[in-house]
């Protein structure tokens, strides 16, 4: 047990190494060419008439603490949905996270002429919560209470309404599709760090509370009954994992728009590495999310320079070829 805890422990040091060289690669790389001395010196003695420390502090620090933040906050909630759900397919978009913040997004947009980025993002958020608590109360009505095959029945289906309805507007209001487009696609171009600091506490204690709840979660995974019988509140737990995947889900939404297949590709990943031990999956989780995230955003910058590829469309290269794998390999363990 020791050995193995000792392995565990290694590989999370790697990756924090690995998130470390992607923080760096994300301040150095982009069209405007900065060497890692250039980088350390925007910090340590910043000089305002430098382009290299003005690009580097204004625009390249914001997006990697953005991208590693809501890159860890996506996989630890896609984590959680799948073992709440006990589904390997799950992710936070089951939940109609996604498609509900880009609802109130759009209506925000075309009738009340939103225009504010900390106005989208709050209109993003509320709709993300709306969506999720929805699709939660139609998954939990019944005899037999919140089951997997419910829940996902209610999440696919509030998520095909909410998507329906917002392409029905588009239709009418062309000209808004331009304005809410970034959030359709998902991107950490143009945010700053303003942007990050409202939701950063509920953020933080979210990622801790799910990394405080993985021997629950482990009970959990095993069944309703089991869980009961070794003395849990599973009702409770349930209900709590709820709340932490809205707050994580639908604060990176709220800031980043909608990316996917992070909460659906990382858990996956984390688990080749910890196993279904939720006590070590979720670190793994939140730290392969940042990584993952925060590299596809350099790559996503450099791909065709000077333009930038949208970073939900990087996440849906991976994510997508990834998704078909596990459909066809029929993954039934979370």
């Amino acid at each position: 047990m020791t050995v193995l805890q000792d392995r565990k422990g290694f590989v999370l040091l790697l990756l924090c190494t690995g998130l470390l060289l992607a923080f760096a690669a994300s301040l150095v790389f982009g069209q405007t060419p900065i060497t890692m001395e250039q980088a350390a010196q925007s910090f340590l003695s910043y000089n305002d008439d430098s382009t290299e420390h003005i690009v580097v502090r204004s625009d390249r620090l914001p997006r990697a603490v953005i991208a590693s933040v809501t890159g860890a906050s996506l996989a630890v909630a896609g984590a959680l949905m799948q073992a709440l759900t006990r589904n390997p397919l799950a992710s936070p978009s089951i939940f109609g996270i996604n498609q509900g913040a880009i609802f109130t997004v759009v209506i925000g947009v075309v009738f009340f002429s939103a225009s504010s980025l900390l106005s989208l993002m709050g209109l993003a958020f509320a709709g993300a919560a709306v969506a999720a608590v929805i699709v939660y109360f139609l998954g939990s009505i019944g005899r037999d209470g919140l089951t997997p095959v419910k829940i996902v029945l209610a999440g696919a289906a509030i998520s095909a309404l909410f998507q329906s309805y917002t392409q029905g507007i588009l239709v009418l209001d062309e000209a808004g599709l331009q304005d809410v487009l970034f959030w359709l696609a998902g991107s950490v171009s143009g945010r700053t760090l303003e942007m990050l600091l409202p939701l950063l506490p509920f953020i933080i204690t979210a990622l801790a509370a799910s990394l405080l709840i993985g021997r629950a979660v482990n009970l959990l995974v095993t069944g309703d009954d089991i869980a009961k019988g070794m003395g849990q509140h599973v009702a409770a737990l349930k209900a709590f994992m709820g709340v932490l995947i809205v707050f994580l889900a639908g604060s990176s939404v709220a800031v980043i728009g909608a990316v996917g297949f992070i909460g659906l590709v990382i858990p996956h990943i984390a688990r080749f590495f910890a196993g279904n031990d939720y006590r070590w999956l979720l670190p793994y989780a939140a730290l392969l999310g940042a990584v993952l995230l925060t590299a596809a955003d350099v790559v996503a910058r450099l791909l065709i320079m000077p333009q930038e590829v949208p970073i939900g469309v990087m996440t849906a290269i991976i994510g997508g070829p990834f998704f078909v794998f596990i459909a066809r390999k029929g993954v039934s363990s979370v």
